[in-house]
């Protein structure tokens, strides 16, 4: 029993969290906020075998960049177990990350996420969308790697979270975009768990109007102008990062800050790519990716 899914990375620009009331099931915890996915993220192969001599019933790897913790995969695998008897079976377990880890980009929301899909694909558990969906968002909220990446990551393209909460409970707003090319560079990581406890209340005052604005504009150079400026009100700026976002600037290219890590992205007309890469090609030391929307979110690959 094989199985592979993908799940596109994911950027927010800026958000408001909803976690006031910690008991509230967490399908219902997250954020409000906007962002987009793109072509990149994580492809997760799931192979189950009957289980002989090992110790334990699963194995988990990473190929490509490497992530430093499985306790999300680990808390998807448990829930699927939970829907039959599969004390037998051994479960094999392989994430392909084509993205930076810790840099903003939604590595372990596309980790839980292609590993839902793909667990139901192999076990034939036949669950709904939804709920391997709501799988994954639990995962998230419950091991604190994350709040609204699984909802915008599940239905994919430039979105704006308009209800906080995992797939069937959140909903978003999907923005069609001319064809535009995304081009990003990550400097450093930064922990996401530090700035929700130590900013929260920052965070959501400027966040919740910023949605409201963009459901008006729907434009996503206007997107990007508020992303910088949410990235400099919750003071997450470095100077390096402001040093490019001046030049960029400077240059009249638009831009916007991942949250959270010391990221910076450019939606841009794909004619304006060239300027973008040549201005990035002085920070040697940062990953630069290029890459596009995906507009299809996660789901089942064929083998």
């Amino acid at each position: 029993m094989d199985a592979t899914a993908f799940c596109p990375a994911h950027i927010t620009g800026f958000f408001k969290a909803h976690l006031e009331d910690e008991e509230k099931p967490s399908e219902s915890l997250g954020s409000m906020g906007a962002g987009f996915s793109i072509k990149q993220g994580v492809t997760t192969r799931v192979s189950i075998k009957d289980k002989e001599e090992q110790k334990s019933n699963f194995k988990i790897t990473t190929k490509g960049y490497q992530s430093d913790k499985t306790d999300v995969s680990e808390f998807v695998l448990n829930e699927f177990l939970k829907l039959g008897d599969f004390s037998n079976k051994f479960f094999n377990i392989e994430h392909e990350i084509t993205i930076p880890v810790g840099y903003g980009l939604g590595s372990s929301s596309a980790v839980a996420l292609s590993l839902s899909f793909a667990l139901d694909q192999a076990l034939q558990t036949k669950l709904d969308k939804t709920t391997i969906g709501q799988i994954a968002h639990n995962a998230e909220v419950k091991c604190k790697t994350g709040l609204g990446d699984v909802l915008a990551s599940f239905h994919g393209g430039f979105e704006i979270r308009v209800k906080p909460g995992a797939p069937g409970i959140g909903s978003v707003e999907k923005i069609s975009t001319e064809k535009i090319s995304v081009i990003m560079i990550c400097l450093s990581p930064i922990s996401t768990n530090k700035f929700i406890k130590e900013r929260l209340s920052q965070i959501n005052g400027l966040g919740g109007k910023m949605v409201n604005k963009l459901l008006e504009s729907r434009n996503y150079e206007h997107f990007q102008d508020m992303s910088v400026e949410f990235a400099e009100y919750v003071d997450v700026m470095t100077p390096r990062m402001q040093k490019l976002v001046d030049k960029f600037s400077e240059n009249n290219i638009k831009c916007g800050i991942a949250l959270f890590g010391e990221t910076i992205f450019s939606m841009i007309p794909k004619e304006k790519e060239d300027k973008v890469l040549d201005i990035l090609q002085e920070y040697s030391d940062g990953i630069i990716i290029k890459s596009e929307l995906d507009n299809n979110g996660a789901r089942v690959l064929k083998n």
